[in-house]
């Protein structure tokens, strides 16, 4: 393990929490009992830069309903592990079937459940708002709180360090997030 920036330079995958990370961990639920959730748009706009650019993604999540599925399809997320509480058999089966080394992977996680598979990973990172043992966790803390940029601001990060992210110039034909 080097430090922070060389070692996001090498990473090949992300793998992210859904509630806390994308959002700010509130959940509406409908009559009908369908789960509602508020997602950034800039961390949207993030994801399909990250997924058309090839890198691996999962969402390793206990959350689950139709719109969570839909809302990661349409981002370009094919690796999505719903209703999931053993976080690190996800990881595990995500890291197997790609061919994956664990010093590769970035995991953004905020609460109790992401803090075994965080302790595999090259790089585990959490947004400002993560419980205290989630912080303590993690090798980076974003300035930026769940369902407020925290995603965006670590893919830049990676994206940038590999020369992947918006050259001058550069312009993009993805469609809005």
């Amino acid at each position: 393990m080097g430090n922070f920036k060389e070692d996001i330079a090498r990473v090949k995958a992300l793998v992210f929490d859904v509630d806390g990370v994308f959002t700010d961990g509130k959940i509406t639920v409908t009559p009908d009992n369908q789960f509602v959730r508020s997602y950034n748009a800039k961390d949207g706009f993030g994801m399909k830069v990250l997924t058309s650019r090839g890198y691996r993604v999962a969402i390793i999540t206990g959350g689950r309903g139709s719109s969570l599925l839909e809302r990661f399809r349409m981002l370009g997320v094919e690796d999505v592990y719903t209703d999931c509480f053993e976080k690190g058999k996800a990881l595990e089966d995500f890291v197997a079937r790609k061919g994956l080394k664990y010093e590769e992977i970035l995991y953004m996680g905020d609460d109790i459940p992401d803090i075994e598979p965080m302790s595999r990973v090259g790089v585990p990172v959490c947004p400002a708002d993560a419980a205290v043992d989630v912080i303590r966790a993690a090798r980076y803390v974003s300035a930026f709180k769940g369902g407020e940029g925290c995603v965006r601001d670590i893919i830049e990060q990676v994206m940038r360090s590999q020369g992947t992210w918006f050259a001058e110039g550069y312009h993009t034909t993805l469609t809005s997030a």
